[in-house]
C-alpha cells in the first residue's frame, strides 16, 4: 500500500459522516498538500476494488464513502443528504430472514442485499423541512 492509499484510507476511516469526495480531498491534503484530485479519485476506487472502504451512491449526489465495510444499514437525510448509521442490535435477523425467504419465493441464488432509510435528520426536522 503506498503511502498516499493509506493516507486516504486513514482520512475516510477518521471521519464518521460517509465523507464525499471533496471532503477527503481537504483531509489528505492537509498530510499530503501536494496530491491531486485525481490522484484522490484513483486512491478511493482502489481501496473500494480491495474491498478496505464501501462506496455510497445516496439517491443524492455526491458519492459517498465509509471506512466500515462491516454488514449495516444507512439513513439517508432527504433535505441535506446527510448519512448516517442505522443502529440495529446485532441480535436482530429480520432482514436475513426476508433475504432467505425471497430466496425460496423467488428461485434466486440471493447472496446479500442493499437497503437504504430515507427521512430527515433531527437538524432538518427541527427548522421544518418536512
Amino acid at each position: 500500500m503506498t503511502r498516499q492509499r493509506q493516507v486516504v484510507l486513514e482520512a475516510v476511516r477518521m471521519n464518521p459522516s460517509h465523507p464525499a469526495v471533496d471532503q477527503l480531498y481537504s483531509e489528505v491534503r492537509k498530510v499530503l498538500p501536494r496530491i491531486s484530485l485525481a490522484t484522490v479519485y484513483r486512491n478511493l476506487e482502489e481501496l473500494v476494488k480491495e474491498g478496505l472502504i464501501r462506496r455510497l451512491e445516496p439517491e443524492q449526489n455526491p458519492m459517498r464513502f465509509d471506512g466500515d465495510v462491516s454488514e449495516h444499514y444507512h439513513v439517508t437525510c432527504t433535505r441535506c443528504g446527510r448519512i448516517e448509521d442505522a443502529a440495529f442490535a446485532a441480535g436482530d435477523r429480520n432482514l436475513d430472514t426476508l433475504e432467505a425467504a425471497l430466496g425460496r419465493l423467488t428461485k434466486y441464488g440471493i447472496f446479500g442485499h442493499r437497503l437504504e432509510f430515507i427521512g430527515l435528520c433531527t437538524d432538518c426536522a427541527r427548522e421544518g423541512g418536512g
